[in-house]
């Protein structure tokens, strides 16, 4: 099992206090006797509104001063956090807000409380938005409170209070989808904020920019009496830079420094980082923050060389990053290498011409070419002789500085330091991304792995900001939309890797010999010690590389290990990923790993270098190749592996080994292996390496709305050029009723009488535009108004031959209007978005989609995307039901093992039935051959029958044609039936179809038989046509590529396959044109962007016409373990959940069938319209109420269990234990009712209460068969996209709401359940939560206490209306007694099953009846066997006592008993150490 991260452990002992109370960990006694929740009852608690006392500004003054500011930030974060549950904001703080009266504390009480909600990730913006009108003067408020006051030093703001203004700022522009934050923010980064310039330096970018300067003549028109709040606002960015300078160049270089000084300026960064990050914002910002000179004034400020400014630093280094961005600030575009290059050029030969102008001293540098001279230590040779007059000529006449220092450009700094960096870091060469992308090792090294402010352990409390890229709602090119995703997918695996090396070596003990050695005091089963390791190949570098081509290595092991363990070690595969580590341990022999002390010192690691298996080699020093054929097996255990190093890793070593540091290839002494399933990091970095390196093509109608501007409704088929006006809809409608329903906007019309409208359909919709070819016509066809109807055209399926098989298969459900909205918009051509909640039918309109694009377009191909197998199997199942020809369905990937079908669909199982398949149609083709009396081989391959076809078959048919057409006015319809019977002349080859084969009455409907027994022949051979490449690929591997590239035409992977094979698949030629994705709202952004990309661009251009996301984003989004990374960086957003921010529309399914109506009702609040369908209300299983309880859904109060609620045995690994045993007991009530264990999931909100149930379970009734384990026992996230007809959930908390908190997870909770729902919790506790209160106000209002009807049994025939006697129902008090109400039950049950129990006799008489065995074996049976089988019958004879279940005993048990017992059992805790810290 994984253990912990042992630097967590360690900030857990360290900083638990103080995680904490930032985490918010507050009891329910602890709030209802705080001054907080005091005050919070007598002035604005919603549930004493009644009570409460008139509006004081004196009490957000108390508040603020004794609670929020106080000096104590630990404590201070513990009482904002309690003040933000108690809806300080919502009910208080924001509805009393008045500009005009507005306190300072009462502002930055505001201001803290949106901060700490952002913290908390819950809804913010809606409590803003309930008073609109207020929200311009208070965001000027929140402006005016970050500077200092009147032009002075001093600010009116603390710079703690500061740094919180600065956060909300940040947030303000981060959520730029708001338009109250839009309207407001947008006119800060305005082209007017260009006043604040020196003016030559604006002269010279409007000179640049024509189209600007008329903008800007245009603004200077419009405002001639310019008023000074708006002047004020215009110069807001460049006085809060301004002020940042003042303070970040007040920090010595020496001596101590206030943290909150550092805070703040490390916000500041984060704050323009972001601003520079989005095109909106940078536009005109880019050129103001180059006019302030931020970068080079904080590169020679002391911040940067002191201890205290390492994430200081390395944020600079983002932000230098980001203001020399690949991107053309005025169009948008993103540039080239190339064009970069002639930007630099151009700021090059600016900075020559002035010299060469006002230094004759520096004619040299002046006519060098740029190459020579646009290096640092050049520039720092040519400018190191110039002083401080001739630094400012030169920075002066390229407009950086103003010639002279007055007001209102008195900031600008001079000096002669400033101005040589300012010049130099200007003008030196940029290094291209691209290169230093290209160059960085894929593999982490101990550098970056132990570095918190890039790879955070995972208890990130928010407070802090970080080195990391975030991923919001804009990218300013495809390149930096990619390079995020880049850098936090490796950072992501990277704390994935950290974990598993501490598990790993903290297992292996290394101890420090008396020689100075390393011995290893443990084991671990992913890591083994080195025997031997050398370098045994360093290949030449490519043309215009400098690292090597290819390093290769051989890793000695010796695998005395178990031998499931060395079969694992022997069957690493070619490309699995390996670390080789160094440790020089200094702990003596016999010294104890302590998990709370921090790893790298205890363990003495020096190195980690990743690397790739080749294979293992043979005896002979040759690689094992994996193939068909069995591995040979090698003698002993010693085994070595031939592996790839990472070439760029190799040269920064060697080039460090030339500067006297160690080498690192001489010291490793451990290999590490990783699981399979977590170990597919590289494979995906070097997808993504790969797009950023080739022309990444987006179909142009996609490319702004990815990037997150421009119309977000533009991919939308109806705003789509190419919309499609007729399409048929194949066996989507059921009749015509259904069809009407289908369509309540649009009127229908229909041509033939209302027998003939049968299904299927053709729809033409007469409100789309015909396509026109000239733009005349088109212009035309705009005046012409569109009418909002439907022409319906009925028509027949080409019947496929005589056989009953040859009937399609239909499509039997009843689409809603919305689900029938989803289906026309995948069809078209576009974007489409569908949101589905629980149980409405998203994977039957995803299957119906892909089959009428499958009908209506049989030459283009679709590929689909799910995120787990388990969905991609379902989706499988689902398409095999409709008429889609299973020659065309391929699966790619693992996992395909799963599919519950007989059929393999595989590349090879495919490749398979191909093969099987034309055996089979070569037969059809001989007994063809034969009944038309044709003599010679003609089924012997795919080509001979191609040309039975063309010359025998064909011309029998068409001198069939010829023949009958002149019958055609035949009236006698049995002289027709004969002569069609005896001229067909394929009749005996349809000896074995259902006779008579010609069954009408006319000519046409006979013509019709015939045509459809004629095309069946036909399908034959059209089918070995297809096949007949088969015989000319003789490989598997040929075969499988033919089949993917040119015959599947629905293609099926996960996302992580697509992400791992993109190359190999782009190579091999490989073709789409659709896309649909399942759960799109669980996959992870760049994993659902690298299918978009699996193809290469045909003449510069994607060919992918449709692309159908179908999620959730109201259901938890996708799984990152690392909670910086979640939470900070945003990487949990998935595109699906981006796009629906951005507005791009929706078409939102609103009819559910899963669950009753009542339990509906818990979720349904989340959407914006979901409906019950008709189903609900009519079937039994709905009708009927839940056998033995009064309600089909409850919340059960659950207190403490002898003074114990929830427990925390290890860092965030929660459990409570009256829950668990409640829990327990409710099920087996459930069982001994008859309630089948296949229909009953258990469910939590966290990974160490799943384990404690599992516990509690196997100790009361796992083994028992008469219960039984249930059918699941998860959590609520690894629960998601299943269901079950009844579900009991844990929530565990009983101090703390904890992460329930996330309304996305109380949704995947309340919709998991068909029938019945019970949930065990702390009621006191959620129902004050705000984000819960819309489901806890409906569970509450329902008793609290378990309500049984023990004289029911299963199944009931009492309905949910039926009202029931309070004699008939059972209260449980508590969880004591509902064990001890289980326990006589289960008693009683016993009691009752002993009765039918057959007696001794009874026994005898059966056993007597027993087949005899055979004399033979009877008397070769040794003696003592049969001695043995005979005590066992006499024990059989002699029933056990029973022995009570001992839940009550447990319960009733004093203190010393129950410890006793504890001790003897396994502690249930110990799988906690493979879990994450959260579900």
């Amino acid at each position: 099992m994984k253990r912990r991260s042992q630097t967590q452990a360690q900030m857990a002992k360290d900083d638990n206090k103080k995680t904490k109370a930032t985490s918010g960990a507050l009891t329910v006694s602890q709030l209802s006797s705080d001054v907080i929740w005091q005050l919070a009852s007598q002035y604005w608690a919603p549930d004493t509104k009644q009570d409460h006392l008139p509006y004081s500004a004196q009490v957000i003054e108390k508040i603020y001063s004794d609670e929020i500011a106080t000096g104590n930030a630990g404590h201070s974060a513990r009482r904002i956090n309690m003040l933000e549950f108690s809806q300080y904001l919502e009910q208080y703080l924001w509805p009393h807000y008045q500009r005009e009266t507005a306190t300072h504390a009462h502002l930055m009480s505001i201001v803290i409380m949106a901060n700490e909600k952002f913290r908390e990730r819950v809804e913010v913006w809606t409590v803003f938005e309930k008073l609109p009108e207020q929200y311009p003067s208070f965001f000027r408020h929140v402006l005016e409170s970050c500077l200092p006051a009147d032009g002075g030093k001093e600010a009116k703001s603390s710079l703690r209070e500061r740094t919180a203004l600065l956060m909300f700022l940040n947030h303000c522009f981060n959520s730029m989808e708001i338009e109250l934050c839009r309207e407001q923010a947008k006119r800060l980064v305005s082209l007017s904020m260009w006043h604040c310039l020196q003016p030559r330096r604006r002269e010279q970018e409007l000179r640049e920019v024509p189209e600007w300067r008329k903008y800007w003549k245009r603004l200077l028109k419009k405002e001639k009496d310019i008023k000074p709040e708006v002047l004020w606002e215009r110069h807001f960015m460049q006085n809060l830079i301004i002020d940042f300078l003042n303070i970040l160049e007040s920090i010595p270089a020496e001596g101590p420094v206030k943290a909150n000084v550092v805070h703040y300026c490390e916000r500041f960064l984060e704050f323009i980082i972001d601003l520079e990050a989005l095109l909106p914002t940078r536009r005109f910002f880019n050129t103001v923050l180059d006019d302030c000179h931020l970068i080079v004034r904080a590169l020679l400020s002391p911040l940067v060389r002191r201890e205290e400014g390492k994430l200081f630093g390395q944020l600079l280094d983002m932000l230098k990053f980001y203001t020399r961005f690949e991107i053309n600030d005025v169009t948008g575009n993103s540039l080239t290498d190339h064009d970069m290059t002639q930007l630099h050029y151009k700021k090059i030969t600016s900075l020559q011409r002035a010299v060469f102008a006002k230094f004759p001293s520096l004619r040299v540098f002046a006519l060098s070419n740029v190459a020579t001279v646009d290096k640092r230590e050049s520039l720092e040779q040519h400018f190191g002789g110039l002083d401080g007059d001739g630094l400012r000529q030169i920075a002066t006449f390229l407009n950086l500085v103003p010639e002279e220092v007055v007001s209102p450009l008195d900031w600008h700094r001079l000096d002669e330091p400033f101005l040589r960096e300012l010049l130099i870091t200007r003008h030196e060469r940029r290094c291209s991304q691209l290169e230093a992308l290209n160059e960085m090792p894929l593999y982490p090294t101990e550098q970056i792995i132990w570095d918190e402010n890039v790879v955070p352990s995972e208890y990130y409390t928010g407070e802090s900001c970080l080195a990391l890229p975030k991923l919001n709602l804009q990218f300013l090119t495809l390149h930096d939309y990619l390079l995020r995703n880049f850098n936090l997918f490796r950072l992501e695996s990277t704390y994935e890797i950290r974990q598993d090396i501490e598990d790993a070596i903290s297992r292996m003990l290394p101890w420090q010999s008396e020689d100075g050695d390393v011995v290893f005091g443990g084991w671990a089963r992913m890591a083994l010690p080195i025997a031997s390791f050398a370098v045994v190949e360093v290949a030449k570098p490519h043309l215009g590389e400098n690292k090597p081509s290819r390093v290769r290595a051989d890793v000695g092991v010796t695998l005395s290990v178990r031998r499931e363990i060395k079969e694992e070690w022997e069957n690493l595969r070619k490309h699995d990923v390996c670390f080789l580590i160094t440790v020089k341990p200094t702990q003596p022999y016999g010294t104890k790993y302590n998990h709370r002390e921090p790893f790298l010192p205890q363990v003495g690691l020096v190195s980690v270098r990743g690397c790739e298996v080749e294979g293992m080699l043979d005896a002979n020093g040759r690689v094992i190749e994996d193939g068909p054929e069995p591995r040979p097996q090698l003698p002993g255990e010693q085994r070595s592996y031939r592996v790839w190093l990472d070439s760029n890793q190799y040269r920064m070593d060697m080039d460090d080994l030339q500067e006297g540091a160690d080498d690192v290839y001489e010291s490793f002494n451990i290999l590490m292996r990783r699981k399979p399933k977590e170990n597919n990091f590289k494979a995906v970095l070097e997808t993504i390496r790969h797009l950023m390196n080739t022309e990444c093509v987006v179909p142009p109608w996609l490319h702004d709305i990815l990037l997150g501007y421009g119309d977000p409704a533009a991919a939308h088929y109806s705003n789509m050029s190419n919309q499609e006006r007729s399409l048929e809809f194949n066996d989507t409608f059921l009749d015509y009723k259904h069809l009407e329903d289908s369509f309540p906007g649009y009127e229908l019309k229909c041509s033939v009488g209302v027998e003939q409208r049968m299904p299927p359909y053709r729809l033409i919709f007469e409100d789309v535009p015909v396509q026109c070819e000239s733009d005349e016509e088109d212009q035309i066809q705009k005046k012409v108004e569109l009418s909002k109807s439907i022409a319906v055209q009925p028509y027949k399926y080409e019947a496929r031959g005589p056989y009953p098989r040859n009937k399609p298969k239909q499509n039997s459900i009843r689409f809603t209007p919305t689900q029938v909205e989803a289906i026309r918009a995948g069809m078209q051509p576009g974007l489409t978005l569908v949101v589905g909640p629980p149980g409405t039918g998203k994977t039957d309109v995803a299957v119906q989609i892909i089959s009428n694009i499958y009908h209506n377009h049989p030459n283009q191909r679709t590929l689909i995307v799910t995120h787990s197998n388990q969905a991609l199997n379902q989706l499988f199942e689902k398409i095999m039901a409709l008429d889609i020809d299973e020659r065309h369905l391929l699966r790619l990937g693992h996992g395909e093992e799963a599919l519950e079908t007989e059929k393999d669909y595989s590349r090879y199982g495919r490749v398979n039935y191909v093969l099987a398949k034309r055996m089979d149609l070569l037969e059809q083709v001989q007994k063809l051959q034969t009944a038309v009396g044709v003599s010679g081989d003609n089924s012997y391959t795919c080509e001979t029958a191609g040309y039975f076809y063309l010359y025998n078959v064909m011309a029998r048919w068409e001198k069939f044609q010829s023949q009958m057409s002149v019958h055609r006015e035949v009236a006698d319809a049995t002289k027709l039936r004969n002569l069609f019977e005896t001229e067909f002349p394929f009749g005996k080859f349809f000896d074995d179809a259902p006779q008579p084969l010609f069954k009408g009455s006319s000519f046409e409907e006979l013509m019709d038989t015939a045509t459809s027994n004629f095309r069946y022949i036909s399908d034959i051979f059209t089918e070995l046509e297809e096949f007949r490449a088969f015989e000319l690929l003789r490989t598997g591997l040929d075969r499988s590529k033919y089949l993917l590239v040119k015959e599947a035409k629905i293609i099926a992977m996960t996302c992580t396959h697509a992400a791992l094979k993109r190359k190999e698949l782009a190579n091999l030629g490989f073709r789409y044109d659709n896309i649909l994705m399942e759960e799109s709202a669980q996959i992870l952004e760049i994993e659902t962007f690298i299918p978009l990309l699996l193809q290469n661009p045909l003449d510069g251009l994607n060919r992918l016409k449709r692309w159908i996301m179908i999620g959730d984003h109201h259901q938890l989004p996708p799984v990152i373990k690392n909670m910086a990374f979640q939470k900070y960086s945003n990487m949990e957003q998935s595109l699906f959940t981006r796009l629906v921010r951005l507005g791009v529309p929706t078409v939102d399914l609103d009819g559910q069938g899963r669950a009753r109506s009542s339990i509906c009702s818990l979720y349904k609040w989340r959407y914006k319209k979901l409906e019950d369908l008709q189903h609900i209300f009519e079937k039994d299983e709905y009708k009927k109420a839940n056998s033995g309880f009064a309600h089909d859904y409850q919340l059960i109060n659950v207190d403490d269990f002898k003074g114990v609620g929830e427990s925390e045995p290890n860092p965030y690994f929660y459990q409570n234990l009256a829950e668990a045993e409640y829990i327990v007991a409710v099920y087996t009530y459930m069982r001994l009712l008859g309630y089948p264990a296949a229909k009953i999931s258990i469910l939590t909100t966290y990974n160490g209460q799943k384990h404690l149930i599992r516990d509690v379970i196997n100790a009361r009734c796992g083994n028992n068969p008469l219960i039984g384990w249930p059918h699941k026992i998860t959590t609520v996230d690894k629960y998601q996209g299943q269901q079950n007809d009844y579900i009991l959930i844990s929530l565990v908390r009983t101090k703390a709401v904890g992460h329930l908190r996330d309304v996305r997870r109380l949704v995947v909770a309340m919709s998991r359940a068909r029938l019945g729902l019970y949930v065990f919790g702390r009621v006191s506790l959620f129902k004050n939560c705000l984000e819960l209160q819309k489901t806890f106000k409906l569970l509450t209002q329902r008793p609290l206490k378990l309500c049984l009807v023990p004289g029911d049994s299963f199944p009931t025939d009492r309905l949910t209306t039926d009202l029931v006697g309070n004699e008939a129902i059972k209260t449980i008090e508590n969880m004591s007694e509902m064990a001890q109400f289980v326990y006589e039950r289960y008693m009683a049950k016993m009691e009752e099953l002993k009765g039918t129990l057959p007696t001794e006799e009874e026994l005898l008489a059966m056993r007597n009846q027993l087949p005899l065995e055979d004399e033979e074996n009877a008397n070769e049976e040794p003696p003592e066997k049969r001695a043995a089988k005979e005590e066992s019958v006499s024990k059989k004879k002699a029933p056990e006592t029973f022995k009570p279940t001992p839940i009550v005993n447990e319960i009733n048990m004093d203190e010393a008993e129950t410890n006793q017992r504890e001790q003897n059992q396994e502690d249930p805790i110990k799988e906690s150490q493979d879990q994450t810290e959260e579900s």
